[in-house]
């Protein structure tokens, strides 16, 4: 662990790394980065990532962008193609499959061939690897508008090198965002380590006046987690892929129900993240954002559904986040038909155009962005004394002591003693504070809050809040209350 350090990586050191990186599988060998700089200079400027985000926050626009992806490459531009056009999408994905991002590939080479011979997805998503360079220019091609790399990758190295020589412009993740909330038994300096060398390649792409931008992954574990567990953790992604070189970054969150603790969420994460870039004596990082629309269990009707739709457009639309992602009304059923896909992209599309022009009660606003400013500077404040400065060996030793949890997260390193909960208003408070750094004034806050619900409902603070909280969307409501 001494040996971590946030420190870009020397010429010498990334370019040992990818001789072995480039092994993993065969179609490494078709990577060749002098060529890919020139393809990346022949892509037009419409389909360039950054330059259409820089485009849309000068100008106050939401894009819109779905989640998609399907293991045969020509079904997966008939998709993004479809999602263009019909779904009125800004910006498209290639959703990985779940063998690529366990670095599976023969399995997922197997089911490719099982998706050919069954003329049915035999896998979750699209295994960018096994198709190769060549492959993924195909994808990359056939749309008219920006593709990102979204996926869940704890080492994602290869799939960087392929992706990114594959003309994909925007790549998904981090060292803490895809590790905690999807794998059980990776240790953080692995993937600390490992996301080093996706900045790193991100920088030398920069260095040659590609500009690739990066997203930490918002939504965790998508579920209940506040505000600032999700703005310590996308913020420290941002320091570390800045050290590497990455000049563009997209600091995400997942909608968690109340609308002024959301809007005020996506305000302060901006700002955050600006802050501490700066202080750091990175000036020259373009930061956008993302709101993720719930990430929760949704409801079985579709009609429902598309109201917890309208509601996360409603999020993006006050808070002008950059961009949207946009979930479908066949969320509670399984992976959503391209028809429902599209369906959630023009609904979010019409809110977004109708709140074009308004805006909340800047009040209300201006007390919950203190609080969570307060929240997020707490955490990565104790980050930086655990790693003495340093904000890699800090981030690694901050989910030790537990001062990075988060929330229901799979992995046996995340302490998951920090347990969230609504307030009365149905805002996301902490209902069990575990190691999480406050100030007294903080705890009592938080304290103060669920008593007021618990009181509210006529009952007891407990366990069976952050239950009922979790299942209360899927149900119909905001708030878990006892029926």
């Amino acid at each position: 662990m001494s040996e971590i350090r946030n420190k870009k990586l020397s010429h010498d050191e990334f370019f040992k790394l990818r001789e072995e990186v480039l092994k993993q599988w065969p179609t490494g060998k078709d990577v060749d980065l002098e060529e890919a700089f020139k393809y990346h200079a022949s892509i037009p400027e419409e389909k360039v990532f950054s330059k259409k985000l820089a485009k849309a926050k000068a100008e106050g626009r939401t894009l819109i962008q779905p989640r998609a992806g399907v293991p045969l490459i020509e079904r997966h531009i008939e998709l993004l193609q479809f999602l263009e056009k019909e779904g009125e999408a800004d910006l498209l994905p290639s959703t990985i499959d779940s063998y690529t991002r366990q670095n599976r590939y023969q399995e997922a080479e197997d089911g490719i061939e099982e998706s050919k011979k069954s003329n049915k997805s035999m896998l979750n998503g699209f295994p960018a690897v096994n198709h190769g360079v060549a492959g993924c220019r195909r994808v990359t091609e056939a749309v008219g508008v920006p593709v990102q790399v979204r996926h869940g990758t704890p080492d994602a190295r290869l799939l960087t090198e392929i992706t990114y020589a594959g003309g994909f412009t925007s790549y998904e993740g981090g060292g803490i965002s895809y590790n905690l909330p999807y794998a059980k038994n990776v240790p953080m300096e692995r993937t600390i380590i490992d996301w080093q060398y996706v900045d790193r390649l991100t920088g030398i792409y920069e260095e040659a006046g590609i500009r690739i931008n990066r997203e930490p992954y918002g939504p965790l574990t998508g579920t209940l987690v506040p505000p600032f567990v999700s703005h310590s953790v996308a913020i420290i992604e941002a320091i570390l892929a800045a050290e590497q070189g990455v000049r563009d970054v997209t600091v995400g969150y997942g909608q968690c129900g109340n609308l002024v603790q959301d809007v005020a969420a996506l305000e302060t994460l901006e700002d955050l993240t600006n802050e501490y870039l700066k202080r750091l004596g990175y000036e020259d990082v373009q930061v956008t954002t993302v709101l993720h629309q719930w990430m929760g269990g949704f409801p079985q009707d579709e009609a429902k559904s598309f109201s917890v739709i309208s509601w996360g457009s409603v999020v993006a639309a006050l808070s002008k986040a950059t961009k949207v992602i946009v979930k479908t009304p066949h969320e509670a059923i399984g992976i959503p038909t391209k028809e429902a896909n599209a369906e959630g992209l023009r609904c979010t599309k019409q809110i977004i155009s109708m709140l074009d022009d308004q805006s909340l009660d800047p009040q209300s606003l201006a007390v919950e962005r203190e609080i969570i400013s307060a929240e997020t500077r707490a955490i990565l404040d104790k980050c930086f004394e655990l790693g003495e400065g340093d904000m890699a060996l800090g981030s690694i030793r901050g989910v030790e002591a537990g001062v990075i949890d988060i929330p229901f997260a799979p992995c046996r390193y995340n302490a998951g003693k920090m347990l969230p909960a609504r307030d009365n208003d149905g805002a996301v408070r902490v209902f069990s504070m575990g190691n999480i750094p406050f100030s007294q004034e903080l705890k009592d806050f938080h304290k103060a809050k669920i008593e007021e619900r618990a009181k509210a409902e006529g009952r007891k603070a407990s366990f069976q809040m952050v239950i009922d909280d979790v299942y209360a969307i899927s149900k119909g409501r905001l708030v878990g209350r006892p029926r």
